[in-house]
Parts: structure tokens; sequence; C-alpha cells
């Protein structure tokens, strides 16, 4: 499969729809600072997507997710591996992702389980985070962290 696509302005309300399906947060979609890509399938329709949003030198993985269409198992994991290697480019040292599932990817790809507190005080400006803090619901999520290279 080909690398994914930078997210465009034309691609805010499909990717939207998209991770809400994927039950997954959209907050700071389209603002400055969030890295989203995309997979697209022939029709132009979005099947994958995955990024980040950096604080600092520390990075929140966003929207890795993948539509039920795909054959492909190991496709959530190579999205997650580009976000990372994104991240790494541009000079994030740390890795952190919010999941209340999938624990055995993350886990696979070198994460660990995280304090969340510590994670809210390394990524406080992220739009997640300060969504979820406001809404005192960012107490009840599973932190997850990992060392970039």
């Amino acid at each position: 499969m080909r690398p994914p696509l930078p997210v465009s302005r034309g691609d805010a309300f499909e990717l939207t729809e998209f991770l809400l399906a994927a039950d997954l947060s959209v907050d700071g979609i389209g603002e400055p600072g969030v890295h989203l890509w995309v997979d697209l399938d022939p029709d132009g329709r979005i099947v994958g997507s995955t990024g980040f949003e950096l604080d600092g030198r520390d990075a929140l993985l966003r929207g890795i997710a993948v539509h039920s269409s795909l054959t492909e198992s190991d496709r959530r994991i190579q999205l997650a591996r580009f976000a990372l290697d994104r991240a790494t480019s541009i000079g994030a040292t740390r890795a952190w992702l919010l999941g209340r599932r999938a624990g055995a990817l993350w886990q696979d790809l070198g994460f660990e389980l995280a304090h969340i507190a510590d994670l809210e005080e390394a990524l406080a400006s992220t739009h997640p985070v300060r969504s979820l803090a406001a809404s005192s619901q960012l107490a009840y999520q599973t932190a997850w962290s990992r060392p970039l290279p």
C-alpha cells in the first residue's frame, strides 16, 4: 500500500466523520500543529488515518484508524509507525497516546502504560487533553508512552 497522504482542507469533513465512526477524538482537526495523513481508496474515500499533535518535544498520536473493509491487519501498525517516524523527523523525543483499547497493538510498538498525570503535564496544550480535562474525563483514559529514537 502506498504511503498516507497529508490531509487537505477538503478532507476535514470526511476525516471528521471517519474518526467519529472509529470513536476517536476530532478535537483540533484542521488546526495548525495537528499533523494528519489519510489512506484513500480508489474512489477517493478515506479508509485509514494517522497523525500526531506536538507539545514541545512530546507527540500525542492521533486518529490511527483503519476502515473495516481493509483486509490488511497490519495497516494500523504501519500507520502508527508512519506517524512515529514523522514525529521523530521533526524533533519529537517522546510519543504518547490515549487509548481505551488496543493495548496489545501499542505494546507491540514499544509503548508502556504511563500515568495519566504525566501525560497531562507533557501534553497540556494539545486539543484532546484540554478537552478531556475540561470535561473531567481525562482521569478515565489510559495513557501509553515510549521514547522516540
